[in-house]
């Protein structure tokens, strides 16, 4: 299977283009692959799979169509039932993170962690599934690495301190004719050595160390994939959408789980305030040395006396009343936003009802000197 011959068909492709899903993959050293989901077959693999799995991309071919049991078969595991529940209308696997250990033909074990996702064409139907696939030998290590100077850290502090502890034992069991003061300081230092031993176990055990050394959290996020996470969630709950994204930077640096609640909350609100069926907006661009994304309803709109509010920590519109709520969405979300150095603003819609959120984050100016970094399309 060759690079040039390996994508989907264009017409089979989900609202991103494969190239731009592959580049962004596997510039960073992960590998990608692209599953048809009619004949559950991969439409592509990265080259590099070689390197890192010990399989060639005709051994993932292969297994896949011959051998249901083969160890590549975990890459899309569960993908049955993933499109089983999403023809239900249950949109909560449309992106699921696993992580497992496989074993290479050289009898290795690579552990491994396999991000995937459902790509839809614009009538919401299920084109294929597109994962990327990441090495997580290093981290393992690094981990262990951490284990173990936490040990010898843990190891070192504590030895003096035993013997403190014990030395002001052994003062305050012989020391019964020793004044008051004396007797006070010898307390003082055996409360002070305790909380130091105790100190050691809380913040300096080889598990503890471990926990907070973890795995350095995501700081890059694709907005477009973002936007198009957004409208599958929208499909699945059988709204129309008009997607319409313009050039957008490959990566921002962003927390992907902070946005991803962004505008989650800013989905449900459209779905919540808007007549069932009525269609929604989702978009995004360039926008003032940042990036705007854009999610619109054809619902009545904010209140005009509730406009300057909406933000407010706890505060419900007129238009809320009788509906789920506890006023804390869009608080929370310009609080993730605004940590972010960006601004979520709302307007009336200028061609008809609705209301329209704004999500606008900086971009870094070498992402605006340098056009290659961007994506460009339109769903």
């Amino acid at each position: 299977m060759n690079r040039s011959a390996s994508l989907l068909p264009s017409s089979q492709e989900g609202p991103a283009s494969a190239d731009a899903f592959r580049t962004i993959a596997e510039l960073g050293g992960d590998l990608a692959f692209l599953v048809d989901c009619a004949t559950r077959l991969p439409a592509y693999v990265s080259p590099g799979i070689d390197a890192m799995l010990g399989y060639s991309a005709d051994d993932v071919r292969a297994q896949f169509a011959d051998d249901p049991e083969g160890p590549l078969r975990p890459l899309c595991a569960g993908l049955d039932e993933r499109l089983r529940r999403f023809a239900a209308g249950d949109g909560s696997r449309l992106r699921v993170v696993r992580e497992f250990v496989l074993r290479r033909p050289d009898g290795r074990e690579v552990p491994i962690e396999v991000i995937s996702t459902l790509l839809l064409d614009e009538a919401g139907q299920v084109r294929a599934l597109a994962g990327i696939v990441r090495d997580q030998s290093e981290r393992r290590a690094r981990a262990l690495e951490r284990k173990h100077f936490a040990s010898m850290l843990n190891h070192e502090f504590r030895t003096p301190l035993s013997t403190i502890d014990g030395a002001i034992q052994r003062l305050e069991a012989t020391g019964a004719k020793a004044d008051e003061a004396t007797r006070a300081r010898y307390r003082k230092i055996a409360v002070a050595t305790d909380r130091l031993i105790a100190m050691l176990d809380e913040y300096l055990s080889p598990d503890r160390m471990l926990e907070a050394g973890g795995q350095r959290r995501a700081d890059r996020v694709a907005p477009r994939l973002l936007l198009e996470e957004l409208v599958a969630q929208a499909r699945v709950a059988g709204r129309p959408v008009a997607f319409d994204a313009g050039a957008l930077p490959a990566q921002l640096r962003a927390d992907p789980a902070g946005l991803r609640l962004v505008l989650k909350v800013l989905l449900d609100n459209a779905l919540r305030y808007s007549p069932p069926g009525t269609p929604l907006r989702i978009g995004g661009g360039l926008a003032e040395h940042g990036v705007e994304l854009v999610v619109a309803d054809a619902g009545p709109g904010v209140p005009e006396q509730d406009a300057a509010r909406i933000f407010d920590k706890g505060y419900r519109g007129a238009n809320a009343a009788g509906l789920p709520g506890s006023g804390l969405g869009l608080y929370m979300a310009r609080a993730v936003v605004e940590v972010h150095g960006g601004a979520l603003t709302h307007a009336a819609a200028q061609d008809g009802p609705g209301a329209v959120f704004r999500l606008w984050l900086p971009m870094p100016r070498d992402t605006e000197r340098f056009p290659e970094t961007l994506a460009s399309g339109q769903g």
